[in-house]
């Protein structure tokens, strides 16, 4: 391989899911570029952005990708969700609508993606605790009733990010390392691939995504 930037393993494609405003995109900048932005406006169609992290003795490349949480890009979803391994289903703790309409997004998410999709319900935005609507425990049980994994997060002040996005990278990983072990043939890891050809270039990463609208 050309460079250490192309030099990895696996390519884990994640997105993430939820209602306009609960702070999927600064949980992607957050992650992959160690960024805020204040005045982030509502996603148009859909971006990803790429970072490469250890997993075991294995480097991942994980593909987030991002689009609106609003009904009239709803067209995109088949394409978006096409090949994803894990997802993100993330609502703002201070807006319970948000986490009402959770069930939605799972039931949008198993209808487009793999059975065997690795999914973890985020709660965005600790850092506005006094305005807290969602109690942590509600949630947490939620989570647990559903087979979800479980985090809260701050993409303000980087609470929890990287323990999210890490998290569900690794249960990815280990995930498909059980399914390299049932099945010897090396072409039937259905939750990734091993060529950095099987996903959207990265070169492209930090640019929106082709998709047409």
């Amino acid at each position: 391989m050309g460079s250490a930037e192309e030099d990895y393993n696996f390519v884990f494609k994640v997105v993430l899911i939820g209602e306009s405003g609960v702070g999927k995109t600064n949980l992607l900048s957050r992650f992959t570029r160690n960024e805020f932005n204040h005045d982030s406006r509502t996603t148009i169609g859909v971006e990803f952005s790429t970072r490469t992290i250890l997993v075991g003795d294995a480097v991942v490349k994980a593909q987030i990708w991002d689009t609106a949480g609003l009904e009239r890009y709803r067209a995109i979803t088949s394409a978006y969700y096409r090949g994803a391994v894990g997802a993100l289903v993330v609502f703002d703790i201070t807006k319970h609508q948000t986490y009402d309409v959770v069930d939605r997004w799972l039931k949008e998410l198993y209808d487009h993606a793999e059975a065997s999709i690795v999914v973890m319900l985020v709660g965005n935005k600790t850092d506005l605790a006094q305005a807290r609507e969602v109690p942590m425990e509600e949630a947490k049980m939620f989570a647990d009733n559903n087979g979800l994994l479980f985090v809260e997060t701050s993409a303000l002040d980087s609470t929890n990010v990287e323990q999210a996005f890490e998290t569900i990278l690794k249960e990815i990983f280990h995930k498909v390392q059980k399914q390299k072990q049932k099945n010897s043939q090396s072409n039937t890891v259905s939750l990734a691939s091993e060529s950095p050809d099987s996903t959207a270039p990265a070169q492209t990463e930090k640019r929106p995504c082709c998709v047409a609208l």
